[in-house]
């Protein structure tokens, strides 16, 4: 019998769920045996990734890598025998003993980063939005599939106790068939200015090109225009509010309804500049029906300033929190504030209901337990791809202001409007193509 390496038993145990005595029969490794584990991103989000991944101890985190040596420190103290890298390609390339990665960095670097370690047979805990282009999302998905990797989108929401519920009380039918849902963030990341029109120095220690990476060469903007933090607010780099917190607020939306893709996308107000997300958004989906919801079911997303209108705001009868969603069924209304409570009104119509009891899950070991072949992960890129794939289909809508956007979710391109379809794909910067992408 050919002997099994630690390596190839962990990949053995990512597709053996359906039958995990598999394992025990054929693998020498313990399933206790741990994750060797690289980050790509070493601040902000990727610090947070890194801790929650590792707070059990069945993951050991071997390698970083991190365009910007300011920003390493943290990693350096915790994890004295971590190697650094800058390059994400040479980290890939160099630590052959890996069985997964998160990826962490900047949005434009999601799909290259994550495809890059999926041809390399790693399983993936990717960070929200999933991608960037809505290509990007579908081939990610596809490869994902096609080498039976174990993945994980980073929306801690949906193994939240309150997220759980929302989705149980939808889909027990407590509110009847949806025929509407509502849903906002009053977060506004983008930006109504010109570009400045500088060269500022690159600081010490930090990578441009390599932070540019698939996007193309310009000047460095510094005062936090694109590192560390304001990078979400540009076309070239983040998706905006829409992008970001759309992946979190319209997880449950997504999972409750069980619907994929739209029929059409509609955006209603001003749309970005040539450089830069807009501050406000108002974006309406039309679905095909499903076991949940009437015939058709609307969604119409707002952030920045906007919010549903009066008449929708009188179902809840109390000033709505800064972010949520309301679910306008056949027989009642539920309004699920971000990471509270969700209320099925009217308030005497539910007074006898009996709110069922929903337990949450640790979403971060979630995803370690299943690259150890003893769990399965609850947003895989099966479902969080064509998650991703909807809220990116509203940000690019908004390029298209008052325009119906019919979308052929088969083709991956829109019916009507040719100039909407070339921001389906995306061109990457010749060094750093991606094999798949």
């Amino acid at each position: 019998m050919k002997k099994i390496t630690r390596r190839s038993a962990l990949k053995v145990a990512a597709g053996t769920f359906a039958a995990p005595f598999v394992w025990r029969l054929h693998a020498h490794a313990a399933p206790s045996e741990t994750v060797l584990h690289a980050s790509f991103g070493a601040s902000g989000m990727a610090a947070a990734d890194i801790s929650d991944l590792t707070k059990g101890k069945h993951l050991k985190l071997v390698a970083v890598a991190e365009v910007d040596e300011n920003r390493v420190a943290n990693i350096k103290k915790k994890f004295p025998a971590c190697v650094i890298y800058k390059d994400y390609r040479q980290l890939l390339d160099k630590e052959k003993t890996l069985d997964s990665v998160n990826v962490s960095t900047p949005d434009h670097m999601h799909a290259p980063i994550t495809m890059r370690a999926m041809n390399r047979g790693l399983h993936v805990y990717g960070q929200k939005p999933l991608t960037q282009t809505i290509h990007e999302a579908r081939r990610i998905t596809e490869v994902a599939a096609e080498k039976k990797l174990i993945t994980q989108m980073g929306i801690q929401i949906h193994s939240h106790p309150v997220h759980k519920l929302v989705v149980k009380l939808v889909q027990d039918g407590a509110i009847g068939k949806v025929k509407e849902v509502h849903s906002w963030s009053g977060k506004s990341w983008g930006d109504t200015a010109p570009k400045p029109d500088r060269n500022d120095p690159i600081p010490a220690g930090f990578d441009w090109d390599l932070w540019l990476g698939v996007a193309s060469e310009r000047p460095f903007i510094g005062g936090e225009y694109y590192h560390p933090g304001n990078w979400r607010k540009r076309l070239d780099f983040g998706t905006g509010t829409f992008g970001d917190m759309g992946c979190h607020i319209l997880d449950p939306v997504f999972g409750a309804l069980g619907v994929g893709n739209p029929l059409s996308v509609r955006s209603e107000l001003a749309g970005p500049n040539d450089y830069n997300w807009t501050l406000d958004v108002q974006v309406k989906y039309v679905f095909p029906g499903t076991k949940f919801t009437t015939d058709t079911v609307a969604l119409t997303w707002y952030n920045g300033k906007v919010l549903p209108p009066a008449d929708v705001q009188k179902l809840v009868g109390r000033k709505l929190n800064d972010q949520g969603s309301i679910y306008i069924g056949e027989k009642g209304v539920m309004y699920s504030p971000y990471i509270a409570a969700p209320v099925l009104l009217p308030a005497d119509g539910y007074k006898d209901f009996k709110m069922p009891e929903v337990k949450g899950d640790d979403h971060y070991l979630q995803f370690v337990e299943a690259v150890r072949g003893n769990e399965k992960t609850s947003a895989p890129f099966s479902y969080s791809g064509p998650l991703t794939e909807m809220v990116l289909l509203g940000c690019l809508s908004t390029r298209f202001p008052q325009t119906d956007l019919k979308w052929d979710t088969k083709a991956l391109k829109f019916t009507n409007n040719d100039k909407a379809n070339a921001f389906v794909k995306k061109e990457y910067r010749k060094g750093f193509e991606v094999e798949g992408l």
